[in-house]
């Protein structure tokens, strides 16, 4: 398979899980601004769920252009990751309809860590089939990031027993830490475009 096959089909299933997600949000019953008022949350954890999904949209662009070949390997991990960002819609959906609940909020954070993982398992496998001179590990280094999110995952999901708001305002704060498409990768494809002049 080529890379702008993986590619074409992760961007598809993405859109979709975005239209799937945009579905839950019900037109209101009255014409009044009042009428709103009870569609915060649902649109509220809309909101948060797209752009998480378009920061993995964006990374994993990214990350396929230092992939130049696809594996089996490479397709399976994808494939894992795709199914964790596919049950995003539901998390989000039980979190807004609940109310930012204590176990709702601990389930949408057990569906984000998941899924971080997958994405680092994906990229451990493209990273191992490059080799030792892997232009993706050179671009992810020692992946600071990741580990912050995974820590701050997992705090969040603990936190949910104290308070749910406390979990959602660092699920925030991941969000806007990788809301910037991932600079490192930028940086290396940079670097290789020079070394190649």
């Amino acid at each position: 398979m080529t890379r702008g096959r993986l590619e074409a089909f992760s961007d598809g299933v993405i859109a979709i899980l975005i239209t799937i997600m945009v579905l839950e949000l019900k037109v209101p019953h009255g014409d009044e601004l009042s009428a709103l008022e009870p569609l915060w949350p649902v649109f509220l954890s809309y909101v948060l769920s797209f752009i998480y999904l378009g920061i993995y949209w964006n990374n994993h662009h990214h990350m396929m252009h230092l992939t130049p070949t696809i594996t089996g390997g490479v397709l399976w991990a994808n494939l894992h990751l795709l199914f964790w960002l596919s049950l995003i819609p539901f998390t989000t959906g039980w979190v807004g309809e609940n109310h930012f609940g204590a176990l709702p909020m601990a389930i949408y954070g057990v569906n984000l860590f998941m899924a971080g993982i997958a994405y680092v398992i994906l990229q451990s496998i493209i990273i191992r089939h490059q080799g030792p001179d892997s232009r993706l590990r050179r671009a992810v280094g020692a992946d600071r990031k990741g580990k912050i999110s995974a820590v701050a995952y997992l705090s969040a999901i603990a936190l949910t027993l104290v308070t749910p708001v406390a979990s959602g305002l660092i699920y925030v704060a991941v969000a806007l830490m990788w809301l910037v498409p991932d600079r490192r990768i930028e940086t290396q494809l940079h670097r290789d475009e020079h070394a190649a002049d």
